[in-house]
């Protein structure tokens, strides 16, 4: 599709429009929004992770101030449990009904004249818990002994799924050796800087709610809350706040508190708010899923991988809710990663434990995946004694491969996977560095390289959530596909233009995107250009799938907002043409002006047609609609459910990413210092660099984050005791170090401008590499890294565990 990539405007650094208004303290943030008779929430949560609830007794708690109490029993008379993609679901409602399952679960909301009153009123609230057993480990979970979670269940295995692509048993027959390994991925979140916040209202007269929230894709999830809830869509108003303090994914477990708010306001008849605090996010908002691996790769000695088959087993926690089980089957379409590999089985177990809840996090699915994919491609290398980069120069797909369509199903639209590779090898001086490893580990210290190739797929294909089901019970389903965005542009009588946007930014200056590339298509300057960019249900024309996630807003988001800006452009050519007494066909825009070709003298200025349009309609030519405004609802057409044999092109355009990372670790400490950093982007056309470079130095820092800091931690008892920054920690501008990035552009042939996402970024690359950087480090010392984080602490053990094998082999020689 794409005809055009960079212009006068697009492909330059301009500063973000955004940027002064937010600087200057004028952001519209959900704490900034004050409603006539607001009320406020406090939410009342189970101090165990297990227990039945066998009574509570909440009179104490009606002192002044406090105007209603919401307990599970409401809960369960007022909604029904959530909607979630699996073939036995849990009963999950926004409150506990019966009994709790992980630690922080809401069991009661107080609503009262202010918070501080309303956290008084919980101290007050009586519950009578009954604990039970606790399960916290996602293998000890499965066994059949295991406490069981959910009655209706029977197990604590929510899904169960077996794939087979291409043909494995051929993969096993023609290797010369099956690699093995478990790798071990660890629960982590997002910390984004505002935590969840909901503003609901309720008219009794009318039945309809308006409910404020800050999750920036909130379509789907304003349908699982009307369903929930028992109310027809179209009586509930969800609008989105113009800023939004971070996302990264985490604020899509927001809509069980969105439901909790609404039913406390509808038993109150008053508006309430509630923001959520930092420990509160920390102990029960969500994270990302922790997942264990267990893969193997089929592989010829020359180090070309014939096959992969991976059994994972993902912890969804105390419940499974929307949009799980997608982690699993998200990165479906790239689940072979960068590589030339046509043939994979995979086994697929969504698992309960008493932990708090999961939600995507930055690279959903993705990081997971190409952790354990990445690690084993170097530990090929290993067992064959290859040069970890000549194992992926050999199994990479080649430039003239594209479109490329794995063995799954996915459609890989443009890349050059050699090249950008080799860019990350030339930066780190990478046969230099090779030498310089080689003296340093003679002088004792240890050096270590580490890679990650992989692809970056964007704008997900709703239909993959659907692989849960087996084929069979889809066929009885309406079936799901598609990844469609809303734009409306129109031009104004002094030929000035405003976009409606819905694509919800959490700060990725989409503002200054859009204005560059509508002031290209339309030969204006950016600064003729305004954006609205926020969501209400009521007042934009949107689709299901909009919002600003899966780093949509690059591909679908610009690809919708240029349709509709050529139909105003088509519009504009068309009334030029009747003034001009000229075809359309021959005319030409440029600077303002609109001149029949080879004449620049037969002339009309943009702004005269557009006043045409506006002020003196019986000019126009016949049948054409007054005025210049035109909209677009457009899906990428790769966006199809899932075929018979389970093959899903689960995105719709596909980046490359290569991390180069050299590290040094100290054996004493088990501190990691990065060296260098090299990290190579192919996003098709860039948009704007400086946004861009923005977007991939704070993937970065999520990716250092999951790598060497973050994880929430629990006590065998199922206490979290990772719920403040004391800590659960992330790492600041102090940790991140200098990353050299680079760009390749090959622009995809399925957007309008060739541009890819570029989102969610290192953060999927990113935790592969620096595990393969230290797993090199630490090769001498014959010590093995299947796991995350790996921080001082860990190292120094597995070091010291390294020593002691060694010297009890020493000792029995």
């Amino acid at each position: 599709m794409s005809s055009q990539g960079k212009g006068k405007w697009v492909g330059k650094g301009l500063k973000r429009k955004e940027d002064l208004r937010l600087l200057a303290g004028r952001g519209n943030f959900m704490d900034d929004i004050r409603l006539p008779n607001m009320k406020h929430a406090a939410i009342l949560r189970s101090p165990y992770p297990h227990a039945w609830i066998r009574g509570m007794e909440t009179s104490e708690a009606l002192i002044p101030g406090v105007r209603g109490i919401l307990t599970g029993e409401d809960v369960a008379k007022m909604s029904k449990p959530f909607s979630v993609g699996v073939q036995v679901p849990p009963k999950y409602y926004s409150a506990a009904v019966d009994k709790v399952r992980f630690v922080g679960e809401p069991v009661a909301v107080v609503i009262a004249d202010n918070r501080y009153i309303a956290e008084d009123a919980l101290d007050l609230i009586e519950v009578d818990y009954e604990p039970l057993p606790v399960v916290m480990d996602i293998e000890e979970a499965i066994k059949p002994e295991a406490p069981i979670l959910h009655d209706n269940i029977g197990s604590n295995i929510y899904s169960q799924r077996s794939f087979k692509y291409g043909d494995m048993e051929k993969a096993y027959k023609e290797a010369d050796l099956v690699i093995k390994g478990k790798f071990d991925f660890p629960k982590y979140g997002s910390t984004p800087i505002e935590t969840y916040a909901v503003i609901a209202s309720y008219d009794p007269l009318t039945e309809d709610f308006v409910v404020y929230s800050n999750y920036q894709g909130p379509l789907v999830n304003h349908l699982l809350v009307a369903i929930a809830l028992g109310i027809p869509e179209n009586k509930m108003r969800w609008i989105v706040t113009k800023d939004i303090g971070g996302g990264f994914g985490t604020k899509t477990g927001m809509y069980p508190y969105i439901a909790l708010i609404t039913l406390a306001a509808k038993k109150t008849g008053m508006c309430v708010k509630w923001i959520e605090d930092r420990r509160e996010h920390l102990l029960a908002s969500a994270t990302g899923t922790d997942r264990v691996t267990y893969l193997e790769a089929s592989v010829k000695r020359d180090g070309t991988i014939l096959g992969l088959k991976d059994k994972v087993l993902d912890n969804t926690g105390g419940y499974i809710r929307a949009p799980e089980p997608g982690c699993a089957y998200r990165s479906t379409g790239n689940h072979t990663g960068a590589y030339q590999i046509r043939h994979l089985d995979r086994e697929v177990l969504i698992v309960g434990t008493n932990k708090c809840l999961t939600a995507p996090n930055r690279g959903y699915g993705c990081q997971e995946l190409y952790f354990s994919l990445e690690r084993m491609v170097d530990m090929i290398a290993a067992e064959l004694g290859m040069d970890p980069a000549q194992v992926r120069f050999k199994n990479f797909i080649q430039p003239d491969q594209f479109p490329y369509t794995t063995a799954t199903g996915g459609v890989y639209d443009a890349g050059d996977y050699p090249k950008a590779f080799q860019m990350a090898l030339d930066k780190i001086e990478y046969k230099k560095m090779r030498e310089e490893q080689h003296k340093a580990r003679e002088e004792g210290r240890l050096i270590g390289i580490g890679f990650a190739s992989i692809v970056d797929p964007s704008v997900t294909n709703m239909g993959y959530v659907t692989l849960a089901k087996t084929v069979e019970e889809r066929q009885k389903e309406h079936p799901k596909s598609g990844s469609g965005e809303s734009f409306i542009v129109e031009m104004g009588p002094l030929g000035k233009v405003h976009v409606i946007a819905s694509t919800n930014p959490q700060g990725q200056g989409h503002d200054t995107v859009i204005s560059q590339i509508v002031a290209d298509e339309l030969e204006i300057h950016p600064d003729d250009v305004t954006v609205s960019n926020v969501v209400d249900t009521h007042d934009r024309v949107v689709t299901i799938s909009t919002g600003s996630y899966s780093s949509r807003f690059a591909s679908v988001g610009t690809t919708a907002l240029v349709i509709a800006t050529r139909k105003v452009k088509e519009k504009i050519l068309k009334i030029a043409a009747h003034l001009l007494e000229a075809r359309a066909e021959d005319l030409e825009m440029k600077e303002g002006k609109i001149h029949v070709k080879g004449f620049p003298d037969k002339s009309i200025q943009v702004k005269h047609v557009a006043g045409t349009a506006h002020w003196n309609q019986s000019a126009l030519p016949e049948g054409m609609d007054v005025g210049l405004y035109a909209s677009t609802l457009y899906s990428m057409p790769t966006s199809k459910p899932p075929d018979e044999l389970d093959r899903v092109d689960s995105s719709n355009t596909y980046g490359f990413i290569t991390e180069a990372i050299v590290v040094e670790v100290d054996p004493e400490t088990g501190e990691v210092k990065i060296l260098k950093w090299a990290s190579v982007h192919d996003a098709g056309t860039i948009l704007n660099p400086t946004i861009v470079e923005g977007q991939i130095m704070g993937s970065c820092a999520h990716a250092l984050g999951g790598s060497l800091y973050e994880e929430f931690a629990y006590d065998e008892y199922g206490q979290c005791l990772t719920a403040s920054f004391q800590d659960y920690l992330v790492p600041t501008a102090m940790e991140v170090p200098k990353i050299d990035i680079e760009h390749l552009e090959t622009p995809s042939p399925f957007t309008a401008l060739g541009s890819k996402g570029a989102g969610e970024g290192s953060c999927m690359s990113g935790p592969a590499a620096l595990g393969n950087a230290i797993a090199d480090a630490l090769a001498p010392l014959g010590v093995t890294i299947n796991e995350l984080p790996l921080g001082p602490n860990k190292i120094w053990k597995l070091i010291q565990e390294s020593k002691r094998k060694e010297s009890n082999g020493t000792i029995a020689q």
